[in-house]
């Protein structure tokens, strides 16, 4: 099998090094890929004003809500893929990587569809404001339009990541991150299309990265090459997707849906509070991606390793990917928090916009490091091939805790500030449980690759 300069050993040599050189890149494209969103808030809240700013920021739960299980099924792919990789069972690598391609070819097009048709009604149910929901709507039916080309890439993507690729999607997030920027300018202040040239300039982003990381597959002479006439789903690979994925995309969503519940608690204090929160969440967006390219670092190099049967490196892997995490997380949070007047000034000029979002972030920023510890451990089951029970721990745990603060503490001290200490006391109360739920799965795979000890 010929290799790919762009791949990395995770089975080998020393740990550290090669996390850093997966995750960094990782990292920067996850950044790019926010960006995008970024783009859309910072040049809508500057030119078209509050109320299309917080039109844009009431989309975002919402989106994540009917986006993660898909999303959450190309971890299933990633995880299908490094084990073939490592082990080197080409053909099986090569049937699970066409059957991933379809199956999120598949996905994105019902997405547009379903999207496409329930945006409003779901924005309704948000109780998202009058003076807002007609805009929300526009934007999110256009945004779901991309849904095929945004599948697409976060599958191929994943499959790059399966084998330690994570520079070419970079390099590809580059060229549609400037895209993105480009149009948005252009369809927002020249020709003032608002929040609908916004969504067209973020799909269009979408189908240039999705074109380029299929060319890539394409073109590539290797186990992970795609031949478009090859493209359909085996059954065998899809049940060993879905048994990862599902699980994994089930818990992102419901934790998005608990993020929709803060939407909405969001929402009743008005445009003003929505545009804070639409500016804050977008910060902590950035320190989310950052730690979560730890946990895809995690999850990959796990999976190689289970499948050469190396359970010491595994817990090399985990303890290494805890250190880099906690360290990116600390600076960024910190970082956030001091200087979190000066950035959100950045997305709008509304000093009470700007004061509700400090709000936000003076109670989430620092702890953030909490939130990276707590997804490394359903990271490392994941790849190990235990999906289920992680993922019911983190929508007890994190899910669970804030549904409780939101309908039993928040309606007696209602302010921003006390909503969103539910965040660090949803981290907290997972990782206790998933800490427990490893320590278990650990033990069963450590009888599993050593039977005879």
């Amino acid at each position: 099998m010929k290799k790919s300069k762009y791949e990395i050993d995770m089975c080998n040599g020393s740990i550290m090094d090669k996390l850093v050189s997966f995750s960094l890149p990782l990292m920067l494209s996850s950044i790019l890929q926010l960006m995008f969103n970024a783009v859309d808030i910072i040049v809508v809240g500057r030119f078209s004003g509050s109320q299309a700013l917080a039109a844009v920021g009431a989309t975002t739960a919402l989106i994540n809500i009917f986006t993660n299980l898909f999303i959450g099924i190309s971890m299933g792919a990633n995880v299908l893929a490094a084990r073939y990789y490592a082990a080197g069972q080409d053909r099986e690598m090569s049937e699970a990587v066409h059957t991933a391609i379809t199956l999120a070819l598949i996905s994105g097009v019902l997405m547009a569809f379903v999207g496409f048709g329930a945006s409003r009604g779901a924005l309704s149910l948000m109780a998202t404001p009058a003076d807002v929901i007609d805009q929300s709507t526009l934007y999110m039916r256009i945004y779901f339009l991309g849904m095929p080309f945004f599948m697409l890439y976060n599958y191929g993507a994943a499959i790059l990541r399966a084998v330690g690729d994570t520079k070419r999607p970079l390099i590809y997030l580059i060229f549609a991150g400037m895209a993105n920027a480009v149009l948005d300018l252009l369809l927002v202040i020249v020709v003032p299309l608002g929040v609908a040239g916004v969504a067209i300039g973020t799909v269009t982003s979408q189908m240039i990265s999705s074109i380029l990381v299929l060319r890539c597959l394409h073109q590539s002479e290797t186990s992970y090459q795609i031949r478009f006439s090859k493209l359909s789903i085996k059954g065998i690979y899809l049940k060993r997707i879905f048994q990862v994925g599902i699980p994994a995309g089930i818990q992102s969503m419901v934790i998005n849906f608990s993020n929709a519940l803060l939407q909405s608690s969001v929402n009743s204090f008005g445009s003003i509070a929505m545009a804070g929160y639409t500016a804050a969440n977008n910060i902590l967006g950035f320190l989310y991606v950052s730690v979560n390219a730890v946990t895809q670092a995690c999850m990959s190099f796990t999976s190689q390793n289970y499948s050469v049967r190396k359970p010491k490196r595994m817990d090399r892997v985990l303890l290494d990917c805890a250190i880099l995490s906690a360290g990116i997380s600390v600076v960024l949070g910190v970082g956030a928090y001091v200087f979190g007047s000066q950035v959100l000034k950045i997305y709008t000029a509304d000093a009470d916009v700007i004061q509700c979002g400090l709000e936000i972030l003076s109670i989430t920023t620092v702890p953030y490091f909490l939130c990276g510890i707590m997804d490394l451990f359903p990271g490392a089951m994941r790849g190990m091939g235990y999906s289920a029970v992680p993922m019911v721990l983190s929508v007890i745990g994190t899910v669970g805790t804030r549904i409780v603060w939101i309908y039993g503490f928040f309606p007696y001290h209602r302010s921003l500030h006390f909503l969103f200490i539910s965040y660090p006391g949803s981290w907290i109360a997972t990782i206790a449980l998933q800490a427990v739920c490893f320590w278990f799965v650990r033990k069963r795979c450590l009888r599993v690759l050593n039977p005879a000890t």
